[in-house]
């Protein structure tokens, strides 16, 4: 069984030889903010997935590659438009595309995209074909309907844990899912089977996303590579917040609801002032309490597959990796 690192540097050399086909595409205006984003880099989690899921039931894995650029063609859609809606002005220590194109190219671009990731669908050869274009569309259509909620809760002040947990399963656990249940249906396994590596990921999916919020206000700036604090900074509903506001009571309540609600310029205070708050009602206990559930259950799953150990150690591997994160 080949590693992540093997992995994810086969799935490499087809992406650049798929952009290479893509620079050859008219108008250039249209596909060269397509080339960008892809040459953007990320850690290219989801086409793994996808290939290691299916070279636990078949050694063939260039056959899971069609799949796995559509999954990662569609994911970096995801981020150019979540990026223009956000307002995020870098991504990957790069300028977002409707910073360094414009907003009309980004809404374009990334319509593109999102059509290029079908393309590639179409090209898998498998009788599960028809199953596959089901999950493809169906994670399609839940991954937009997170964001809604995401956006709507921009604007709401009543959101629960709950809801919270139901956004970030469709805005990002389902794609790890799909990726994994396609990857072992492209190699024929089980439905059995293919559907325990579909609740694994999803379970996977929210410890990794929940580690992100944890990580993102307790983590350190060098090896998280983002900015620590910046949930706080936009008054961001994650987790910590929702659990925060939950919890707290009183005098720190009503200073969080204060601090959540007002405008000032020293925001280095108010990540201080606020994380306070998220320490006095031991928000980091709840937080890694709710991971460790989701990744216990990932794991239960995982230990169902119906395979021999030395044909799923790569994949545990990986989700232990995930989960290791500085935190």
């Amino acid at each position: 069984m080949r590693n992540y690192t093997e992995i994810t540097q086969l799935f490499e050399t087809a992406l650049q030889h798929e952009i290479e086909k893509i620079k050859q595409l008219q108008p250039s205006n249209l596909y060269s903010p397509v080339i960008y984003t892809l040459n953007m880099g990320g850690k290219r989690i989801r086409p793994a997935l996808l290939t290691m899921a299916y070279e636990m039931f078949d050694d063939q894995i260039e056959k899971a590659f069609p799949a796995a650029m559509a999954i990662e063609m569609f994911h970096n859609f995801t981020l150019l438009h979540d990026d223009m809606m956000d307002g995020a002005t870098m991504r990957r220590n790069k300028e977002t595309i409707h910073i360094k194109y414009s907003n009309n190219t980004a809404i374009l671009s990334g319509d593109a995209m999102s059509i290029i990731s079908y393309d590639y669908i179409n090209r898998c050869d498998t009788q599960h074909f028809r199953e596959i274009i089901e999950i493809f569309t169906n994670t399609a259509l839940k991954i937009c309907e997170g964001q809604q909620y995401d956006m709507d809760f921009e604007t709401r002040n009543d959101v629960t844990v709950d809801e919270y947990l139901n956004m970030i399963g469709l805005k990002t656990a389902i794609l790890l899912a799909a990726s994994l249940k396609i990857g072992a249906l492209l190699a024929n396994a089980p439905k059995t089977d293919a559907q325990l590596l579909y609740e694994f990921g999803f379970n996977l999916g929210m410890a990794f996303q929940l580690q992100d919020d944890y990580l993102d206000t307790y983590g350190d700036s060098k090896t998280f590579g983002k900015k620590i604090g910046g949930d706080i900074v936009s008054n961001k509903k994650t987790f910590l917040m929702l659990k925060t506001l939950e919890q707290a009571q009183g005098d720190q309540l009503n200073e969080l609801i204060q601090l959540i609600s007002e405008k000032t310029n020293n925001l280095q205070q108010k990540i201080e002032r606020v994380k306070a708050i998220y320490n006095h009602v031991d928000v980091v206990s709840y937080s890694k309490e709710i991971m460790e559930s989701y990744y216990n259950k990932a794991i239960a799953y995982f230990d169902r597959v119906n395979i021999e150990h030395n044909k799923k150690s790569e994949l545990l591997h990986v989700a232990q990796k995930m989960m290791k994160r500085n935190n």
